[in-house]
């Protein structure tokens, strides 16, 4: 082993410091694998090193094909615990893949449950197990003793419309149902995911996790589908949900905690053809508040926010989708107006966080507790500011106005696509054209872009390019970005997301054309001139900022000015392939 140490030396991998270190460790029965982690040597460089020195191969796992057959011929428990992925080799033998070519007693356990022979190659610990969790899929090894145990115990699978509910209790209890169930949601939180669907097929049950805000679908064990109902039935239990009724849709609420993060789990089971469907919102309690500056908006559009935060009364609206991220908008607002003077009282559904020194209210529809009766309530405990999670009905929007009107700063959430939507949208629900016209100050429509993968951001090509720039011309930047997809994106070529806004502030022209019913269109064209740049236009600015691609701004925003004659000349003018007109 002192010889590889010096080897190490000659060859510039580590210096004299970490040889002695290195050797010391070793000395004192330290396994080598620990030895060189401990002195800094990371895998990437040692790996390659030690293949050739010991006439080992190394694999370059990424650019290998694996399919789930050949993988499910091995013990998935033994992958998984020994960190080993059997790979075919050039000349059709056997490799077993490992990060730790020291300890062998890993390969002979495989060899000892296969009965077949295997040479040693190597490559990254943290390549292997991504290959192995994308292969086998989530909780692999569990599903392999989910199997085992029903046959064990002899209990049959359980048929979604049978009323055999003791069989399916003690099915959802089983330690291994238990643990596939902790293996998803641990999963999906490393992953960042927002949202886990759990769909029921005829032949599958898939499972999704929408990350970024985009589902991408996880790797799971086929035979998983057996276990549909133990699996809903769990959810069901931490849920403190009727797992005897299947009919109906029912709603629920688990608290967990993992690797010392406390996540808010809201869970939804609706009856589907095929079964029931779950899907379960993941709220981190633990998440850090972003200010405004981190947001992603403009200068100019950080000035416009700071005079709208002066404003002693009025109501101010952000507006989008479900999941554009209006409620972290108005927490970061919140925050900049928190102070010993002020006294702010929210009601939400749900509470998504804390925060120090303002006066939450979660909604509680059984006890009765709505937006609107929490809404009066509040009022009556003297706040300077009020948020209200969501204007749903016109109810809340009354109570809320009236609160604006009497002297209170009001910030809420509505469901438009821009922000001119939202002052007819107001008079759509009845609410008096005087009423929206006096009280709104401010609409901010935003959505959210995923930004591109900074490991694998890499310039379009020309040829890439040019449809982009035929359709937008001088829109566009110099150089246009995208992501190839590396494992730290999970293939995605985007990682995280940041904000593009549209913000209108209401001014006396617009007033007055409220009071006239004028309609979302022409009320744009008023504001566009006063200066408002719409969600596309701010697309654009993040764009030339090399952080988000093109493709990103098309899917979330559309063009107000789309010109369908001028496109459909566009396709008419481009070459047909078999040299005829298309008139």
């Amino acid at each position: 082993m002192n010889v590889l140490v010096n080897r190490m030396v000659d060859q510039g991998l580590i210096d004299e410091s970490a040889a002695r270190g290195i050797s010391g460790l070793l000395a004192g029965g330290e396994p080598p694998s620990r030895a060189f982690a401990a002195c800094g040597v990371a895998d990437d460089a040692l790996l390659p090193f030690l293949a050739r020195e010991l006439g080992l191969a190394f694999v370059e796992l990424e650019q290998q094909e694996f399919s789930k057959e050949f993988l499910a011929q091995f013990p998935a428990r033994i992958l998984l615990d020994k960190h080993i992925l059997p790979v075919k080799g050039p000349d059709s033998e056997l490799l077993a893949v490992t990060s730790n070519p020291f300890d062998t007693s890993a390969i002979d356990e495989l060899r000892l449950a296969t009965g077949r022979d295997f040479q040693i190659a190597l490559a990254p610990l943290s390549a292997i197990d991504r290959c192995i969790k994308r292969y086998l899929g989530v909780g692999a090894d569990t599903v392999q003793s989910m199997i085992s145990e029903a046959g064990e115990n002899g209990f049959q699978v359980i048929d979604t419309d049978s009323d055999e509910d003791m069989d399916l209790t003690q099915a959802a209890e089983g330690a291994s149902i238990v643990r596939f169930v902790n293996q998803i949601l641990t999963e999906a939180i490393e992953l960042r995911a927002t949202d886990v669907h759990i769909e029921p097929f005829e032949e599958t049950l898939r499972v999704r996790y929408r990350i970024d805000g985009v589902l991408q679908e996880a790797s799971v064990a086929p035979e998983i589908k057996q276990f549909q109902a133990a699996i809903v039935s769990r959810l069901k239990i931490l849920a403190k949900l009727d797992i005897a009724e299947k009919r109906i849709p029912q709603d629920g609420r688990i608290k967990i905690i993992i690797s010392g993060r406390e996540i808010d789990v809201r869970v939804s089971v609706i009856p589907m053809l095929y079964g029931e469907a779950v899907v379960l919102r993941l709220l981190d309690r633990s998440s850090v508040l972003l200010g405004l500056e981190k947001l992603g908006m403009s200068e100019r559009d950080l000035g416009i926010m700071q005079l709208i935060l002066e404003r002693p009364h009025g109501i101010i609206l952000v507006t989008g989708p479900t999941g554009s991220g209006k409620t972290t908008s108005l927490y970061a607002a919140l925050a900049r107006i928190n102070d010993i003077e002020r006294k702010i009282i929210t009601i939400e559904d749900p509470i998504e966080y804390q925060l120090h020194g303002v006066n939450q209210i979660q909604v509680s529809r059984k006890a009765g507790l709505t937006f609107a009766s929490g809404l009066r309530s509040i009022l009556r405990h003297d706040p300077d500011v009020v948020l209200v999670g969501e204007i749903r009905d016109a109810e809340t929007a009354e109570i809320a106005i009236q609160a604006s009107l009497t002297g209170h700063l009001v910030f809420s959430t509505l469901h438009t696509n821009d922000a001119p939507s939202a002052l007819t949208r107001l008079v759509d629900m009845g609410i008096e054209p005087y009423l929206v016209a006096s009280s709104l100050e401010a609409v901010i429509a935003q959505r959210l872009v995923r930004v591109v993968c900074s490991e694998c951001k890499t310039p379009l090509t020309d040829s890439e390019a040019m449809p982009l720039r035929r359709r937008f011309g001088d829109q566009l930047p110099e150089v246009l970005y995208r992501g190839e997809g590396c494992h730290h994106c999970q293939g995605t070529g985007y990682r995280g997301r940041l904000g593009i806004f549209e913000m209108m502030m209401v001014t006396d022209e617009l007033r007055s054309l409220i009071l006239e019913n004028t309609s979302a269109p022409e009320l744009r064209k008023v504001a566009a001139k006063q200066g408002m740049k719409s969600l596309r236009d701010d697309g654009f600015r993040q764009l030339h900022s090399g952080r988000t691609t093109m493709q990103e701004i098309l899917r979330v925003t559309k063009d107000e000015m789309f010109d369908l004659d001028g496109f459909v000349g566009m396709e008419r003018a481009q070459p047909q392939e078999d040299g005829k007109s298309d008139v």
